[in-house]
């Protein structure tokens, strides 16, 4: 994900200085997204409500995977090609980033080396061969479980696509909760870190759980039960790569960032393909 400007305790963008819907929606799209958006605060209340504006950022892009997919699938299109289009999407919108930050992190677990050794293995522009086969086996199992998904009806696919891109940043607003450090003085992860309150987030993830759950309603009720479990699994085992990534690099980078999202979505996404 891109670094931005060190957070600025002056105005406009002082604590004091009230943040607005509209500059936290532009923190989130303008950090998250490869989308032209400007983003004019970088201070620490932006930050703030932009992390906790993330799970709209997912909306939005889910919205648009979800619709190619549909698209496709009214076009003749099989359930396998709907798959690859939908997952292309968040790819091409955030320009590859989360999936690059999801490279870097398995390189530097991967290389078993101290916090700091590892840290600049994760800041080398090159992908290494924990990097290739993390990249790989995710992409085959986000395409193979959006597939699953799309071939029992376009709409069970969308709400899959959808629920996957919520979740996946839904992970970013948690990770971004106070008590989880920088593992660097620099960098999105720096900007953004303990910047949530710990209650916010808890109240973050019941609110995407209700809306998956309503998202769910329009299918059935064992669609339901299903959205609501990719939400929740998708949150719990990006915590434990969250908690793990803490132990190993003393806290959480931009490449950790782009890890968490793309491991909740995966871990969403499989969940939606089940049953």
């Amino acid at each position: 994900m891109p670094a931005p400007p060190e957070p600025s305790p002056g105005c406009p963008g002082s604590p004091a200085s009230p943040v607005s819907t509209a500059e936290g929606l532009r923190f989130a799209f303008g950090t998250l997204t490869a989308l032209p958006v400007a983003v004019t605060r970088w201070d620490r209340p932006a930050a703030r409500a932009g992390m906790l504006c993330a799970p709209v950022v997912g909306l939005v892009v889910g919205a648009l995977a979800a619709g190619v997919g549909l698209l496709l699938l009214l076009l003749g299109a099989g359930a396998l090609l709907a798959a690859v289009a939908s997952v292309a999407v968040p790819a091409v919108l955030t320009r590859g980033l989360h999936l690059d930050g999801l490279a870097d992190t398995a390189d530097g677990l991967g290389s078993a080396k101290p916090a700091g050794d590892a840290l600049r293995i994760m800041k080398q522009s090159d992908i290494g061969p924990f990097g290739v086969l993390t990249l790989v086996l995710v992409l085959l199992a986000q395409v193979a479980a959006l597939a699953q998904a799309y071939g029992h009806g376009g709409a069970r696919g969308a709400l899959a696509a959808v629920v996957a891109a919520v979740a996946a940043r839904l992970a970013l607003t948690v990770a971004a909760r106070h008590g989880v450090p920088s593992a660097r003085p620099e960098g999105l992860g720096a900007a953004v870190a303990e910047v949530v309150p710990t209650a916010a987030a808890v109240g973050a993830v019941l609110v995407v759980t209700a809306l998956a759950a309503a998202g769910g309603a329009f299918l059935g009720a064992y669609d339901v039960l299903r959205a609501v479990l990719a939400v929740v699994a998708a949150v719990a085992v990006a915590e434990l790569l969250l908690r793990h990534c803490v132990r190993r690099f003393g806290g959480v980078t931009g490449d950790v960032f782009g890890g968490l999202a793309e491991t909740a979505a995966t871990t969403a996404l499989v969940v939606s393909s089940l049953g």
